[in-house]
């Protein structure tokens, strides 16, 4: 894989992970007024934008697993620590809103 493109690659996997961590805070944000459909339509964006970041490293792991290594970089760190941020917000967000959700019932 040329440097461009994995350039191209990292800066996905950035913009799914961040899109997908500001669709989580949307989420809470929604919660926290009591808006659960709003929250949940945000959720679903979340999911859908972290699914995406998830293919791209999936495709970057299988590659490496079929003998063509990803070349790391700070900025290949940088993508990771994204994403893996952002996989825990969603986890902690979505347990927050449930707690929400359990204190109006």
């Amino acid at each position: 894989m040329t440097d461009e493109k994995m350039e191209e690659v990292v800066m996905s996997l950035v913009g799914f992970a961040g899109e997908g961590r500001s669709y989580a805070f949307e989420a809470l944000r929604a919660a926290r007024k009591g808006d659960f459909p709003g929250a949940a339509e945000a959720m679903k964006k979340c999911n859908e934008a972290l699914l995406e970041a998830h293919h791209t490293q999936t495709d970057l792991i299988q590659n490496e697993i079929n003998g063509t290594p990803t070349k790391i970089s700070l900025l290949m760190v940088h993508a990771q620590d994204h994403l893996m941020t952002a996989l825990l917000a969603k986890e902690l967000i979505e347990e927050l809103i449930e707690d929400k959700k359990s204190m109006i019932k």
